[in-house]
C-alpha cells in the first residue's frame, strides 16, 4: 500500500478533464499504480476534508515515442476519477 502522499500524484487538468469537471462534477488524479479504490478515496479525503461519493480508475497504456533513431516508451500509469458529495469542493483545481 502506498503512503497517503505517494498514493495521490497529481491532478490530471486538460481540456476534457475540465470539461468533465463541469459536466459531472468529477475530479481528476493522476495516482500510484498500486493504489487501490478504497486507498484513494482514503487519501483524497484526509488530504482535502471532502467526502468522496465514488471513485472509478483506469489504466492508461505505455506509449511508443521515437526522437530521430531513438526509440522509448512512457510509462503506464493510473488515473482516478473521484467524484464528491454534493455542496463538497477542492479549491484551485480547476480555477483560473
Amino acid at each position: 500500500m502506498p503512503d497517503l502522499y505517494q498514493a495521490i500524484i497529481r491532478p490530471v487538468v486538460t481540456e476534457k478533464s475540465s470539461a468533465r469537471y463541469a459536466q459531472y462534477r468529477e475530479y481528476t488524479f493522476a495516482v500510484d499504480p498500486r493504489a487501490s479504490k478504497r486507498e484513494i478515496r482514503e487519501a483524497i479525503e484526509r488530504l482535502f476534508d471532502v467526502t468522496v461519493v465514488g471513485v472509478r480508475t483506469s489504466v492508461q497504456r505505455a506509449k511508443r515515442r521515437t526522437l530521430g533513431r531513438t526509440v522509448g516508451r512512457r510509462p503506464r500509469w493510473k488515473k482516478a476519477y473521484v467524484r464528491l458529495k454534493e455542496g463538497d469542493e477542492i479549491p484551485g483545481i480547476y480555477e483560473g
